[in-house]
């Protein structure tokens, strides 16, 4: 289960796992734009009213930092 605004972490590993070749232009333009949304609401959210699970999702997803001037993983 997630918080009000946030993605799963099932969803996010799902996103994740399939390749980019499988996926649909549709699916590309979700991803990029769930995962945005997703970001976005972490940061406004206090971590006093996170889940455990949410807690646990933003710590393994915030080593991946993205340079948004050209959208690649540093």
């Amino acid at each position: 289960m997630s918080d009000t605004g946030r993605q799963s972490l099932t969803d996010k590993a799902a996103a994740a796992l399939k390749p980019d070749s499988q996926k649909s232009t549709t699916e590309h333009v979700g991803d990029k734009l769930g995962g945005k949304a997703d970001s976005a609401a972490s940061s406004v959210q206090p971590q006093s009213e996170k889940s455990t699970t949410q807690k646990i999702g933003d710590t393994l997803t915030g080593s991946l930092k993205t340079d948004t001037t050209n959208d690649t993983l540093l």
